[in-house]
């Protein structure tokens, strides 16, 4: 997973301030993906790291819906793009199906959640995100890729805030 992020940095970083931040969620949100998934030290505060992966999941699923995809949706829309149009329309569904799975998990170990924490079957359900994770990468790339090459005289100037 994190190679994946760095490949995605290394091919889209500089095209667009945007993406260039949103790129930087995603390698935050992978780090400490990685250090909750890893953790084997016992006297580690799980719920910090719980804590900290789940408030850089929603930042970059908030960042993602209200943001990124946003502005990818105006500029092929603007340029009248139906293969970039029809593209958004079937991965745009299976991004927000993945998205619930994660709002999901963040209202059930996020930072008020008020049950005994039980690691093991934390870790499994950590382990599916993982792997939904992975799969949203991947479309949202598909979907940086085709717009970045229809628009590359047109760059997203939004802020993401």
């Amino acid at each position: 997973m994190l190679e994946r992020c760095r490949t995605a940095q290394e091919r889209w970083g500089g095209v667009d301030k945007l993406i260039d931040r949103w790129l930087a969620e995603r390698k935050k949100l992978v780090d400490h993906y990685i250090a909750l998934r890893d953790l084997e030290d016992p006297d580690v505060d799980t719920q910090d790291l719980l804590n900290n992966f789940c408030s850089s999941l929603l930042d970059y699923a908030s960042a993602g819906h209200f943001a990124v995809y946003e502005q990818l949706v105006r500029g092929a829309e603007e340029a009248g793009d139906e293969r970039a149009l029809a593209l958004i329309r079937q991965v745009i569904p299976r991004i927000e199906t993945i998205t619930q799975f994660a709002v999901i998990f963040n209202d059930y170990y996020g930072v008020n959640h008020t049950r005994k924490l039980k690691v093991d079957v934390m870790h499994k359900r950590l382990l599916k995100l993982g792997g939904l994770l992975l799969e949203r990468f991947e479309l949202e790339d598909c979907l940086i890729e085709v717009l970045h090459t229809a628009y590359r005289n047109t760059p997203v100037t939004e802020t993401m805030e």
